[in-house]
């Protein structure tokens, strides 16, 4: 990521089957606030789960998160607090958590 005044919004998602555990409430009520625990330091504005509407293979949870810009994300993912988050992965999911960064585009 590049230095910038602008908030940046990162998705971490989770692809498996209706078989993947994934406990969306652990997820949502305590996984959410640990990451805004760890991070809101470094400028995490906010976090929040979304589920699909159907049980079928693909993505099975994103999570919407949004920095204050990307120095913020970067600090929050390189930093001492990230070893906590991960480790408290495994309470809610056997599925792999991927990242990507949204970016604004016109339609």
């Amino acid at each position: 990521m590049s230095a910038s005044n602008e908030q940046v919004t990162l998705y971490v998602y989770y692809q498996g089957t209706p078989e993947t555990r994934f406990d969306r409430d652990y997820y949502t009520n305590h996984h959410l606030p640990l990451c805004m625990e760890a991070w809101q330091q470094y400028g995490l504005l906010s976090c929040r789960a979304f589920y699909p509407s159907i049980d079928e293979e693909g993505t099975i949870a994103i999570c919407e998160s949004v920095y204050r810009d990307e120095a913020a994300a970067e600090a929050a993912f390189s930093s001492p607090e990230l070893a906590k988050v991960m480790e408290d992965v495994a309470r809610y999911t056997d599925a792999t958590p991927m990242r990507m960064r949204g970016l604004p585009a016109a339609l």
